[in-house]
């Protein structure tokens, strides 16, 4: 049976798919050290051809991506000789921004003959399709999902984020670089003067991929963290695209939802 791969990145993630494989290698990019679980091999972008050639010595024939992994900053004197040849690439690829940069990933390790798996195929209990999980639906609530889902497909596409915040129709918040966390901690402190009257709908937290993104490497997720931001950012619910976004634990996003009084929807697209 051929070995799959885990490209591990920081976060909760990687342990998580690893749960649903038999024997899994996980890899872990430096500096992005995953929860929960031990890395069989740390590698660095500098050297991805003696990286790529260590995979097939462990027999590995499939890859999936798994966790938080920021731009890294390149170190010249780091390269190897096979890898310096990738380079023009890799930087091209990389200032047209991340989905470029994950195109060329992709491409880079299907070249060297790897199979890519995305984890709604590796781990699909991970990734919930349509349904409402928690709370009930409201014509405010859905009203809201449907302005926000068009809000993150126009981010989306300028490649900017993958989540906002809308309220009675208002929108409170974009994602941007900063990650949904920050997004939502902002949303909190924001003053009552600019947030409309909770008594008429608290609104929701919106996430799902970009438009076009390849749905095998970098999925929105979510987890039962963003549960508590929601709710201290004031809000009555976390929807999403079903099918398009990975769930930490979704049991336990279940019951603080329940607790909380929030709903939470994976929303048809």
């Amino acid at each position: 049976m051929s070995r799959v791969a885990i490209i591990a990145g920081a976060g909760r993630l990687p342990a998580a798919v690893a749960a649903h494989l038999d024997t899994p290698m996980v890899c872990a990019v430096e500096g992005f050290a995953p929860q929960g679980i031990r890395p069989d091999l740390t590698f660095r972008v500098e050297r991805l051809v003696p990286f790529f050639r260590a995979l097939e010595e462990a027999g590995v024939t499939t890859v999936t991506f798994a966790g938080a992994v920021q731009r890294p900053r390149l170190d010249p004197a780091l390269f190897d000789p096979d890898t310096a040849q990738l380079v023009p690439r890799l930087l091209a690829a990389m200032q047209q921004g991340d989905d470029a940069t994950l195109r060329e990933v992709i491409a880079l390790f299907v070249e060297f003959g790897f199979a890519i798996a995305g984890t709604a195929e590796v781990a699909p209990d991970l990734v919930p399709a349509e349904g409402v999980f928690a709370g009930a639906l409201t014509p405010a609530l859905e009203k809201d999902a449907s302005r926000a889902a068009a809000i993150v497909d126009a981010l989306g596409r300028a490649d900017v984020g993958q989540g906002c915040v809308v309220v009675q129709g208002l929108c409170l918040a974009v994602e941007a670089l900063p990650g949904t966390d920050a997004m939502l901690a902002g949303v909190a402190m924001l003053p009552e003067a600019l947030r409309p009257d909770p008594a008429r709908g608290k609104g929701l937290f919106y996430k799902a991929p970009k438009p076009g993104q390849d749905t095998r490497i970098d999925l929105p997720t979510i987890g039962p963290a963003t549960v508590l931001a929601a709710a201290k950012a004031g809000l009555g619910g976390i929807v999403w695209q079903a099918g398009g976004v990975i769930c930490l634990d979704l049991p336990e996003m279940v019951q603080r939802a329940g607790e909380l009084g929030l709903t939470l929807w994976a929303r048809p697209s």
